[in-house]
């Protein structure tokens, strides 16, 4: 069994940053990619970014320049650093581990709201 936590969110005013972190934990082999979701209220959810095992990154447009992913391959945590927030980045947000055999293992998700 494997374990998708989430930390992080909270409360803060448009221009503040926050820092998203994800720790995976149980019967791990491997893992692929890590990703960032969220989900904005009547809103599907989408995808923010993404990293893979060897490093490569996509963003979202809308946050390109002010989120930044990154992984610790050792400890199996992903994090989402996000600076100059803005009101619409108000969602909750969800880690999505793509484990080697299990597949698609997804968080509980953390409220970011940004107030304006």
């Amino acid at each position: 069994q494997v374990q998708v936590v989430e930390s992080g969110g909270g409360l803060v005013q448009a221009g503040e940053s926050l820092r998203l972190s994800c720790a995976a934990s149980g019967s791990i082999f491997s893992i692929n990619a890590m990703a960032w979701y969220r989900q904005a209220p009547s809103k599907q959810r989408e995808l923010v970014a993404v990293i893979t095992s060897g490093g490569r990154i996509n963003y979202q447009d809308s946050v390109k320049g002010r989120f930044t992913i990154s992984r610790d391959n050792a400890k199996n945590t992903v994090s989402l650093q996000m600076n100059s927030l803005k009101p619409e980045d108000t969602a909750v947000y969800y880690c999505k581990v793509d484990l080697a055999v299990i597949g698609q293992v997804w968080g509980q998700g953390t409220l970011v709201t940004v107030s304006s």
